[in-house]
């Protein structure tokens, strides 16, 4: 975010030795007396005036149920505020899902987060969980980011599922959908799909460099969903097969790459996250 030119004030949910990809890890986890004592410092300052707020990994029922009073405070202060809501919740391995918080944070982000949020990007066992309804098909996934969308969100994107994508085997599918108001009070909806080539290993962090990007290139594009999803997919495919292959070189032939040799290549990217050449097209559904 910083790179495509937003002024960011950063508060760590956690703070841990290292990403939870690795075998260990160690740290503190931050809570909603914490939490608010941060923000608190901001508006003794009055720098709490916000166009974005973005949240992405939690571990805490209670820090989260803050982040929804902070988010509702900012609101007040500038109607115009976009909080972007990655649902961290878990993800699928083979086929199978798991969540890797707490599980009693599912209901605070169903009942109390996404309500508030204006665009949400969940992966599609996230977007499972949030609406109780399994996704087997294109048209199902459809059903349920309706669904997100009548639970508040203008803007729901599915980053990542396990469709047969039309491209064949080797493709991951993402979803985007996008409602607004019109002035007579109709409401429109533009939907898109976005393959991309899979990347044969397990990244951490993937999500939230999406959340960040999608924010960025939602705000220059501010109507045109398509183009934000190619910008932001074509960055991460770029970010993705640096690492890819970097750490492949790494771990030298014939050998797995560790969580250590796929740290997303961040630094080394820069430009590719600035701008983007476009090299995954979304289609129009």
């Amino acid at each position: 975010l910083q790179v495509l030119g937003f002024e960011v004030d950063t508060v760590n949910s956690v703070q841990f030795s290292n990403h939870t990809g690795y075998a260990h890890w160690k740290g503190q986890v931050l809570n909603s007396d914490e939490l608010h004592e941060l923000y608190e410092g901001l508006k003794l300052n009055k720098v709490n005036r916000y166009d974005y707020v973005l949240t992405g990994y939690t571990r805490d029922t209670s820090f989260l149920a803050m982040v929804v009073d902070i988010v509702q405070e900012l609101k007040q202060q500038n109607s115009n505020l976009v909080y972007v809501c990655d649902p961290v919740m878990g993800d699928k391995w083979n086929g199978e899902g798991s969540m890797y918080v707490p599980k009693d944070l599912l209901p605070v982000y169903r009942d109390k987060v996404v309500p508030v949020a204006d665009i949400i990007t969940p992966n599609q066992f996230e977007a499972e969980l949030l609406t109780g309804r399994k996704i087997h098909t294109e048209k199902e996934a459809l059903e349920v980011m309706d669904m997100l969308h009548a639970m508040g969100p203008e803007t729901v994107v599915i980053t990542s599922s396990d469709l047969q994508a039309p491209l064949g085997n080797d493709y991951l599918i993402a979803l985007g959908s996008h409602r607004k108001t019109k002035a007579d009070g109709t409401k429109m909806t533009q939907r898109i799909r976005v393959e991309s080539p899979k990347v044969d290993a397990v990244f951490v962090g993937t999500g939230d460099l999406f959340a960040a990007m999608l924010l960025a290139w939602t705000h220059k594009h501010p109507n045109n969903l398509k183009v934000a999803c190619e910008k932001t997919v074509s960055a991460m495919q770029h970010v993705l097969q640096r690492t890819i292959k970097s750490a492949k070189a790494q771990a030298g032939e014939g050998n797995k790459p560790n969580s250590a040799q796929l740290e997303l290549r961040m630094v080394q990217s820069k430009k590719d996250i600035e701008n983007p050449e476009i090299i995954v097209k979304a289609t129009v559904l």
